[in-house]
């Protein structure tokens, strides 16, 4: 049977789909930088990682991301976050399908604990201003492709400003407190913990620091026994 002609959400060239999870054409999907070996076991680098080496306190089991953030996945994120062009969850969201295996490569999740996934939340300055929320929408593809439940667990009680302009000691004062726990999530977390352990995967686009994801888990801890690591799309 032969393959039905589409469009690369990436360069726009049509294309038969060579990989039935991402639209992308075969020269696309060539150049994506995966991460395939992790050097750095608690951030999941790629290479060293001076962060991780100062052995900052930390409240996630590990983090794992798909890919290097080079300048081509630069230009892709800033086609969805910025630039609006929302079917990218499309292509972004299928692939932390990889950052998700990779959890599983070293250390295999045991079949008697449950897996859910939530997601950092925006500030509802930066989801006005935006009109969505790109770590939501990762996370709900990637519940589809692993079937496995998503609740939002987290809310924004202030806003902060965008993170990428700041230095780690900055962004970790800027993030203290800012987190709360949403109840409605929390309800449906408490009804699988009595079933038996949970682990929650906290999904976001690039991990820089851990700031946010540490702070994440911090505050998730906090209040509820559970296992939590990032699965973010880009380091």
């Amino acid at each position: 049977m032969s393959l039905q002609q589409q469009t690369c959400f990436s360069c726009g060239m049509a294309h038969k789909g060579a990989n039935p999870l991402l639209p992308l054409c075969r020269a696309c999907l060539a150049a994506i930088p995966w991460i395939t070996e992790v050097v750095c076991a608690k951030c999941g680098r790629y290479e060293s990682c001076p962060d991780c080496a100062r052995g900052a306190e930390t409240y996630l089991l590990r983090n794992r991301s798909a890919v290097r953030y080079t300048p081509g996945m630069k230009e892709w994120l800033a086609l969805y976050k910025y630039r609006g062009r929302e079917t990218m969850r499309q292509v972004i969201g299928p692939m932390l399908l990889h950052a998700y295996h990779l959890h599983g490569k070293e250390e295999p999740c045991p079949d008697f604990v449950q897996e859910m996934i939530t997601f950092v939340p925006l500030s509802e300055e930066r989801l006005s201003e935006r009109g969505f929320n790109q770590a939501e929408q990762m996370a709900a593809e990637l519940g589809k492709l692993t079937r496995l439940p998503v609740l939002p667990l987290l809310k924004r009680t202030a806003h902060t400003g965008k993170q990428s302009f700041k230095a780690r000691m900055q962004r970790i004062d800027d993030l203290k407190g800012v987190f709360a726990l949403e109840p409605r999530g929390v309800s449906r977390l408490q009804a699988l913990i009595r079933g038996g352990p949970v682990r929650i995967y906290i999904v976001d686009d690039v991990y820089t620091t851990g700031s946010t994801l540490n702070e994440c888990a911090r505050t998730i801890r906090s209040q509820i026994e559970v296992q939590v690591c990032g699965l973010c799309w880009a380091r």
